[in-house]
């Protein structure tokens, strides 16, 4: 079978990782990938938003599974796109089309959502330029901390946390008037702030069933101990040591379950992941938001975990099997450690010469922001390698990727050292 993946990043390279193992597989393309996945398959430089040329190498290729690794495609309506060509019809599209993205691609539209389908979240309102005027009085009254979030994509950067009034009303202008976030914040979302533990999980969805993957849990923050700006995610670890089975069982029940048959009511034929940012405030769980796709860094630790055949899942979301596959799981830990460039999620330098990969050992090194120049792999991106490593517990896993972490090397390369030690 011929396989095109779409994206660029550690979650396209942990996914092509697996699926190059696969005995199903004939050929592996990428659109546009990177010099991680140029051993897996073969990278075809193709831009995620150029459907054209996707659609193009689709009909070239004789390619009979699509794998949308990022959001962006998805919220703009790539399955869309392809679907409106009768010859592409019978394409296994593992992904949503563009109302079933909106549940990333609107905050406001999932908020609807949960509340109609009685999923819990926070308490919200939204406001626009129109109401601008009752949004700074609602949130100059607010209790705090208030969280304000640009209602469209914004890369991971439209969620401000304001800890005083006076700076939630400063946000909220911001967003709105000054559009901070450009059209993605002509719509803001007001919530709740709830306290808790966060935790990742994804589901796989055929339109009909869902299979649950494993549960991670991210780290944005630059610093140690938490501190610092938010980024695109620093480090993931999964299994999650409070994710347990009565835990798990409250998600299912109250949070995945109400959301597929949300979906199907809705009439949406729903087919690829769905990401659950879920908090637990005390015992319970409750939804921060939805992802039309796998997290990133979450990928790069729970991909490694996965012990099925990746194509053969991916097959059963094309017939609607998926009732019919139980995935067999890794028990070990996986912890992922992401590099990033000095400077970063501010500005950064790059350019730099990246060396060492072949040093590290016991590991896996999956590229996220990298390119080949002059012969030479450099630092592209903010965050450039991520490293996962496989152990007993977090801090086996952990001392492995971070002993890789240190035998990389480039100009003011950065990561944390801390990721999952809080869990312990």
């Amino acid at each position: 079978m011929n396989i095109l993946l779409i994206g660029s990043g550690g979650r396209e390279h942990a996914i092509a990782w697996k699926l190059a193992q696969s005995p199903k597989l004939s050929q592996l393309f990428l659109a546009p990938g990177n010099p991680g996945t140029a051993s897996l398959g073969e990278n075809t430089g193709i831009g995620v938003e150029d459907f054209a040329s996707i659609e193009k190498l689709i009909l070239e290729k004789g390619i009979e599974m699509l794998i949308v690794g990022p959001e962006v495609p998805l919220v703009l309506g790539i399955k869309n796109h392809l679907r409106a060509n009768p010859v592409l019809k019978n394409l296994n599209i593992v992904g949503p089309d563009k109302v079933g993205a909106q549940l990333e691609g609107s905050k406001d539209f999932s908020k609807i959502f949960m509340q109609k389908y009685g999923i819990p979240t926070a308490s919200y309102r939204t406001f626009t330029h129109e109401t601008l005027a009752e949004g700074i009085d609602y949130v100059s009254k607010h209790s705090l901390p208030v969280v304000l979030k640009a209602d469209g994509l914004a890369a991971g950067k439209g969620v401000i946390i304001a800890q005083t009034n006076e700076e939630a009303v400063a946000t909220i202008k911001e967003m709105i008037e000054d559009k901070k976030f450009g059209d993605s914040s002509a719509s803001v979302v007001v919530e709740q702030f709830l306290t808790g533990i966060e935790a990742s999980v994804f589901t796989l969805c055929d339109g009909e069933n869902y299979v649950i993957l494993p549960e991670a849990k991210d780290y944005k923050r630059i610093g140690e101990g938490d501190t610092g700006l938010n980024t695109g995610g620093m480090g993931a670890v999964s299994p999650v040591p409070f994710y347990d089975e009565t835990f798990s069982k409250k998600v299912e029940e109250r949070i995945i379950k109400p959301t597929i048959e949300g979906l199907k009511k809705e009439g949406i034929e729903y087919t690829g992941f769905i990401f659950f940012g879920l908090i637990k405030v005390g015992d319970e769980p409750y939804t921060i938001e939805y992802n039309a796709r796998m997290g990133d860094p979450e990928t790069e630790a729970v991909i490694p975990r996965i012990k099925s055949d990746l194509v053969e899942v991916f097959q059963a979301v094309g017939t609607k099997t998926l009732n019919k596959i139980k995935l067999d799981i890794d028990p070990r830990t996986a912890t992922t450690v992401m590099l990033v460039s000095g400077g970063y999620p501010e500005d950064y330098e790059k350019g730099f010469e990246i060396s060492g990969i072949e040093n590290t050992k016991d590991v896996l090194v999956f590229h996220a922001g990298t390119s080949i120049k002059n012969e030479k792999l450099v630092n592209t991106g903010g965050r450039v390698i991520a490293i996962t490593g496989l152990g007993t517990s977090i801090p086996d896993a952990l001392a492995k990727a971070n002993a890789a972490a240190e035998a990389i090397q480039w100009n003011k390369k950065n990561y944390r050292r801390d990721i999952g030690l809080d869990l312990i």
